[in-house]
């Protein structure tokens, strides 16, 4: 007998209310155990979501834009054990059934003919303020001259909530903004453009020339991005960008425009912690836990977030949001990118349990298998290199947080005693933070009250 399977949006933590962006199957395909459906994205990250049993789609009841949650059926499925002889031949007839599914196929059809008129209309506004002032040019007539059937087929842009947030900040109407990513899709860099385009026309109208050739530029006064056919010079191999970066490049350049960077380097004397951490470990050889140097940095990072409120912090328009729990993030490097695991209540835990905690976290993110829930609610991140090597560099701060602590590999110095060099162990620390926030002074204080936790670790219990 056919039985029919409800396919639920499962438990995918703290988000609520997430966008459907990507449809991976449809009614009529066959779907196996763990593979996709369809693409949801909040403002912090997009996953896909997997299909709990195997069977034909009856039904999809979710579409483009749609939020959903835990718990919201995503479609129907005919299970797989119907698909025997008997079953194929009832499921003959049947097949009709899902074509008028795909029917309204074409109907939305008609929605983006329009939606590319608008946009594709904007640039060609550019070229007014050539004759005209600049006026003319921010009103941008084009979307109020639109058609009576083009206004009905108004199309909601594709773009993800994050961008939707940026650009009510910035008054930005996102209808006329051209969508640089996959399928015309809104993003952070577009909307930033476009506001940047109708300043330098309001404010120089004067070049008409520049507006013929903006499709690369943008309005930004930049030179068009280099069209290179690297194959005429060798062999080459095209890959896409796994979804992980894709997301957290989109963040990262987000964060590196958005907030005024400055980073502090400072030095750390870790040789008596090393001593110390190689005995625990030599102490605990049978328990399993292996202790890092990471679990020390993290119980050291709260003792200074705990001496430095404002490091524990998050802007929120003008607003300073300081925080009194301590929640801290740490870099894993993955083969399809960098994520963010968080240990919570860092300050209610002791070096072991982090120890244990940040071992389970790098495992889930090397396997993919970290839950939403893992990457939220972070305080303050660690971006260790201690593993590759290094000495300085300039981590970028991961907003909304307002601080973020690079270290690189130690290696043994001469460092003068006050009568001899002894060879001492230094550990190379870069805090970088947000200058809107924290001045240069109190991050020299922070990375110096790290330095003498970290020379003597009893200072924590002070």
């Amino acid at each position: 007998m056919s039985a029919t399977i409800e396919v639920q949006i499962p438990d995918i933590g703290d988000f609520d209310e997430v966008e459907v962006i990507e449809l991976l199957v449809r009614p009529g395909d066959t779907v196996a155990p763990e593979q996709s459906l369809i693409t949801v994205e909040s403002d912090k990250a997009s996953m896909e979501i997997p299909s709990s049993a195997a069977g034909v789609v009856r039904e999809l009841r979710v579409k483009l834009g749609d939020k959903v949650s835990k718990g919201s059926v995503v479609l129907v499925l005919e299970s797989a054990d119907a698909a025997t002889p008997g079953a194929a031949a009832t499921a003959a007839p049947s097949a009709p059934a899902p074509a008028p599914t795909p029917a309204p196929a074409p109907a939305p059809a008609p929605a983006p003919a329009p939606a590319p008129a608008p946009a594709a209309a904007a640039p060609a506004a550019v070229v007014a303020p050539a004759t005209s002032s600049p006026v003319p040019a921010e009103v941008r007539q084009p979307p109020l001259t639109l058609e009576p059937g083009e206004i009905v087929a108004v199309v909601k842009p594709h773009a993800s909530p994050s961008v939707r947030q940026f650009a009510r900040e910035l008054g930005v109407d996102l209808h006329r903004v051209r969508g640089t990513g996959p399928k015309q899709r809104v993003m952070h860099d577009d909307v930033r453009a476009y506001v940047k385009g109708a300043i330098a026309q309001a404010v120089a109208p004067a070049p008409a020339a520049a507006p013929a050739s903006a499709p690369a530029g943008a309005g930004l006064g930049l030179l068009p991005w280099p069209k290179v056919d690297f194959a005429k010079y060798g062999p080459i191999e095209s890959r896409p960008l796994p979804r992980i970066r894709k997301v957290s490049g989109a963040n990262l350049h987000r964060n590196w425009v958005m907030i005024p960077h400055v980073t502090n380097h400072d030095d750390a004397d870790i040789t008596e912690l090393e001593a110390f951490r190689v005995q625990l470990n030599r102490e605990n050889e049978k328990s399993g836990v292996k202790l890092t140097m990471l679990a020390f940095l993290i119980k050291a990072c709260v003792s200074a977030l705990q001496r430095f409120p404002e490091f524990n912090a998050s802007l929120d328009g003008d607003a300073l949001v300081l925080k009194r729990y301590f929640h801290i993030g740490f870099a894993a490097d993955t083969p399809n990118g960098l994520v963010v695991p968080v240990v919570r209540d860092a300050d209610q835990k002791g070096i072991l349990q982090i120890a244990r905690e940040t071992a389970e976290l790098a495992a889930k993110a090397r396997d993919g298998k970290l839950a939403p829930g893992d990457m939220q609610g972070g305080c303050f991140s660690i971006s260790s290199l201690g593993g590759i090597g290094g000495t300085y560099f300039t981590p970028i701060v991961n907003a909304p947080e307002v601080a973020i602590l690079g270290v690189c590999r130690s290696a043994t110095r001469p460092v003068w005693d006050g009568q001899q060099f002894a060879p001492r162990l230094i550990l190379p620390l870069s805090l970088s933070y947000d200058h809107r926030v924290i001045d240069g002074a109190a991050a020299a204080r922070f990375n110096a009250h790290l330095a003498q936790v970290l020379a003597d670790f009893r200072r924590v219990l002070l």
